[in-house]
């Protein structure tokens, strides 16, 4: 069976600085793969390289088949991703019902029928009318997953989805971000520092430590892999045992 993302020797350096080098890996749909590292392990720029903000030196990004290498975001978008970022990406001065209809904005369907399915979705459905900038940080969070929906996305690229959350506010993101997965049979690849999230949601686990994937496996064989458990405590962190 065809991998829905399949990424194959991907590398990108910057001034002789070898960013991401020689990265592969898959990911099939309904599933939800975690790419983790410490500070300047090649995250970012992998995920750039992936949405189109970054141009890959070498390797092959394939989306269910298609070649989708250096194109631009727009046309990533178009094909099928949808993203999120550290940082939520949203129109504070618009209401939360005006956000998502820019984002549908060129779409056939009656926008204010899927704007109204949209925030239903992601629970926000009682807020269609507040200006965005008066939200909850959490629930600024499930308005940028509206967005990202909105253009029924095959693979969704979430990075660092639960930053800046309180703990249920990060628990329930991700239980939603695993049901629409699981029902979409949407591919999701995210990004996250809190390893309690990470364990407890992800079904497979990518490691990048200077740019060289050196991990790849379940939450239980990663947790015990005894390079990666020195990469993080080099970084003064730990695992915790419960997820």
């Amino acid at each position: 069976m065809t991998a829905l993302l399949d990424v194959r020797g991907l590398s990108k350096s910057f001034g002789g600085v070898e960013a991401v080098r020689d990265v592969s890996f898959a990911l099939a749909a309904g599933e939800l793969l975690a790419l983790i590292g410490p500070n300047g392990a090649g995250k970012s720029t992998c995920f750039g390289m992936l949405g189109g903000q970054v141009r890959p030196d070498a390797g092959r990004v394939r989306l269910a088949g298609a070649d989708i290498t250096g194109l631009k975001p727009r046309r990533i978008w178009a094909r099928g991703v949808g993203r999120t970022f550290q940082t939520a990406e949203t129109f504070a001065s618009m209401t939360v019902a005006e956000n998502v209809e820019t984002a549908l904005h060129g779409r056939t369907a009656a926008r204010s029928a899927e704007t109204r399915r949209l925030l239903g979705l992601v629970g926000l459905a009682a807020a269609a009318g507040r200006p965005a900038g008066t939200l909850s940080y959490g629930d600024v969070k499930r308005l940028e997953l509206a967005l990202a929906l909105s253009n029924t996305p095959r693979l969704l690229l979430m990075d660092e989805p639960t930053a800046g959350m309180a703990a249920a506010e990060r628990t329930a993101l991700m239980q939603l971000v695993a049901g629409l997965a699981r029902e979409r049979q949407v591919g999701v690849l995210f990004t996250e520092h809190d390893m309690d999230v990470v364990f407890a949601h992800a079904d497979r686990i990518l490691v990048l430590d200077r740019g060289l994937l050196i991990a790849e496996g379940p939450p239980e064989a990663i947790r015990a892999d005894p390079q990666v458990r020195a990469v993080y405590l080099g970084e003064g962190l730990t695992f915790s045992e419960a997820g």
